[in-house]
């Protein structure tokens, strides 16, 4: 069982849902969450310390508190959200590669669970139905969000076998939705009108935002489950997906991605990289068998019924007020440690605002 558990990612909307979630488990003694900025929501009992994890300095964090858990969450989306492509990359792999350095460094570290996703399956005409956890991607993503969780899960396996006594968790979910998280899918159904790719009726599979949350608290209770693919049961089309959400439809050729992709990015309402764009003409499925015989978790939401509760919400205007705030605090980290790199004498970055 988990007694000192580090969170990371705890100040965006889904690490504050699950921090205050593993709050309520009383058998651990002491829950710390990092983040380049505060949360701006309430996080129960986790002591927050203002750390990026793309600086060495996490290592003090996790060796300084004895942390016998990480939970990694801070692996991000959406590029908009992070301030650029440039700065979400910094985050997800240079970030991640530095804090399963310091997993390595820390003998009190016993278990790692990670936050990936189901788009390292990649979606192509030559998938499965259903994908199951040892299945390779028949087509690799090779830009954005799925090519860096890609390049995570690959340091992940190598930490694995450089420490085989870390227990390894790795949740691959399908596409979170919600009537309260920013995704890219909750993004992408916002649009003023949709586009759909001409001829095509993709297969898709959600999970609702406090399934997240909740499967990760099952992760970090339960013992290490290697990879473990979670998502509401049940499918639905775009067209459902479209219909339920009463927005206009524009058809576009599937082989007009590229085009599209940079309409969209130029447009400053949403930036999906041609592989998440595949995703709306192919479709993918996720095998979910693990799920319940390893983690022993139910969702409590079906895939339909997790979109049905973010129509019912209704669909909210684009505000970028929060990834300014996040963007922001990101990049003033990444200034402090290339001056602490310029020199060396300076205040130590990771401990600049720390507070708790």
């Amino acid at each position: 069982m988990p007694s000192v558990v580090l969170i990371t990612g705890v100040s965006r909307h889904l690490g504050g849902v699950f921090a205050r979630l593993l709050c309520e488990q009383e058998s651990i003694e002491r829950i710390i969450g990092v983040d380049v900025v505060a949360p701006p929501h309430p996080v129960g009992r986790t002591e927050f310390v203002r750390a990026d994890i793309r600086s060495p300095m996490i290592g003090k964090v996790i060796a300084s508190a004895a942390v016998d858990t990480v939970v990694h969450m801070s692996v991000i989306a959406t590029p908009l959200h992070a301030g650029g492509r440039a700065t979400q990359k910094e985050i997800n792999v240079i970030g991640s590669m530095q804090l399963l350095a310091a997993c390595q460094k820390a003998p009190s570290v016993q278990h790692l669970v990670v936050k990936s996703t189901a788009g390292v399956y990649g979606s192509s005409n030559r998938d499965p139905a259903l994908f199951q956890e040892d299945m390779a991607a028949k087509k690799l993503p090779s830009t954005g969000f799925g090519k860096d969780s890609v390049e995570v899960e690959g340091y992940v396996r190598g930490l694995a076998r450089r420490r085989p006594d870390i227990g390894i968790t790795m949740i691959r979910f399908a596409n979170v939705i919600g009537p309260r998280v920013r995704t890219a899918m909750t993004d992408y159904f916002s649009l003023p009108v949709i586009p759909m790719p001409l001829g095509f009726d993709a297969r898709l599979q959600f999970i609702h935002e406090d399934d997240v949350g909740a499967a990760m608290v099952a992760a970090t209770m339960e013992a290490p489950a290697g990879i473990v693919n979670v998502a509401g049961d049940g499918i639905i089309t775009m067209t459902q997906a479209v219909a339920l959400a009463g927005r206009p439809v524009l058809a576009v050729p599937p082989g007009t991605r590229g085009p599209l992709n940079f309409a969209l990015r130029r447009s400053g309402l949403i930036d999906f990289s041609p592989d998440q764009l595949d995703l709306f003409v192919y479709g993918r499925g996720l095998d979910t068998h693990a799920m319940r015989a390893l983690l022993r978790f139910e969702p409590q939401y079906t895939t339909r019924e997790a979109f049905e509760d973010f129509v019912a919400a209704g669909i909210r205007p684009l505000d970028r007020a929060a990834d300014l705030t996040y963007a922001a605090g990101a990049r003033v980290e990444q200034i402090l440690q290339r001056a602490e790199r310029l020199l060396p004498g300076s205040k130590d970055p990771a401990s600049i605002g720390r507070s708790s």
